[in-house]
C-alpha cells in the first residue's frame, strides 16, 4: 500500500504532504485475513486534516500509480473544500486517480521529466448479460466526473471531444504536454530523482500483477463452483446431451472474457 506521510510548520501555517504509491481503501487482505489501515484512504487524508486546521498552505507531493476511485475522489473533494491553498508538485507520476487527486491543487508544478496518466477507469464485474450493460453504463456515468474535473482544470485549453480520446486511449503526458492542455501550471527546472521514479513503476508492475493473479483465481474458482453445481458430489454425471457444443462451451467461453 502507499503512504501519505506529513510534515508541518512549528506555527501549523505550513503543511506538507507525500502520496507515494497506490491509493487504496482500508480493508481486510484476501490471503491474510488481516485488517489493514490504508495511509492512503480518504479517511486517512481526513485525520491527517484535521490535525492541522490552521494550515493556509498546503504542499501535495504525488508519485503514485493511481487506485481507488472512490477514495482517490473523496481526498479530492477534501482539497477542494479546504480554505488553504494548495499547490501539488508532480514527484515522477501522477496516474490514473492520482492525476485527478492533482487537479484538486490550486497550482499544479511539475519537472521537466515527471508524467501523468489519463485512462478510462476499469473494473471487475461478474453477473448475467443485464447486469454486464448495467456495470458498463454505471462506468460510463462515474467517467463523466472525471472528465469534468479535468475540464475545469484545463481552464478551456482542452475540448472534450479531444480529452474522451485520450481517456479512451490511455494516454501518457509530459510535463511540457500538461502544460499545454492546462492540467499543470509550471515547469520546474529541477529534476526529479529518477531512482524514486524507477521505484514508483516497480510498484505499478506489482500491483497490475497482482490484480491479474486475483483475476485468475477468481476464475478457477467459478469454474470449480460451476463444475460442482453441474455435477454435484455423490451424483452421477448426467448422460450427454444431444447440444450443439457451442453452447455447451458458452458459460466457459464467458469467463474466459471477464477475466482474461
Amino acid at each position: 500500500m502507499g503512504k501519505i506521510t506529513f510534515k508541518q510548520s512549528a506555527d501549523g501555517a505550513t503543511l506538507d504532504l507525500y502520496i507515494y504509491g497506490a491509493v487504496v481503501s482500508s480493508g481486510y487482505d484476501w490471503w491474510t485475513g488481516e485488517y489493514i489501515e490504508s495511509e492512503t484512504s480518504a479517511d486517512y487524508f481526513r485525520n491527517v486534516l484535521a490535525e492541522s486546521p490552521n494550515a493556509a498552505q498546503i504542499n501535495l507531493y504525488i508519485n503514485s500509480p493511481g487506485g481507488s476511485v472512490m477514495e482517490g475522489y473523496g481526498i479530492y473533494a477534501q482539497l477542494k473544500r479546504n480554505p488553504a491553498n494548495v499547490t501539488a508538485y508532480i514527484d515522477g507520476f501522477a496516474c490514473s486517480v492520482a492525476s485527478v487527486i492533482a487537479m484538486a491543487a490550486d497550482k499544479v508544478i511539475m519537472y521537466g521529466n515527471s508524467m501523468m496518466m489519463i485512462h478510462e477507469m476499469m473494473d471487475c464485474v461478474c453477473g448475467n448479460a443485464k447486469q454486464l450493460r448495467k456495470a458498463a453504463d454505471d462506468l460510463d456515468k462515474i467517467m463523466e466526473g472525471n472528465i469534468q474535473v479535468y475540464l475545469e482544470k484545463s481552464g478551456g485549453k482542452l475540448e472534450k471531444t479531444r480529452l474522451v480520446s485520450m481517456l479512451e486511449a490511455e494516454t501518457w503526458l509530459t510535463a511540457e504536454e500538461c502544460a499545454d492542455l492546462g492540467l499543470a501550471d509550471e515547469i520546474s527546472d529541477r529534476q526529479i530523482d529518477p531512482v524514486k521514479t524507477a521505484e514508483v513503476m516497480k510498484q505499478l508492475t506489482n500491483s497490475v500483477g497482482r490484480q491479474m493473479s486475483s483475476y485468475k483465481a477468481a476464475r478457477q474458482t467459478l469454474e470449480v463452483l460451476m463444475q460442482t453445481q453441474q455435477n454435484p458430489p455423490g451424483v452421477p454425471e448426467p448422460a450427454p446431451q444431444p447440444e450443439p457444443q457451442e453452447q455447451i462451451n458458452k458459460p466457459k467461453q464467458l469467463m474466459q472474457g471477464l477475466f482474461s
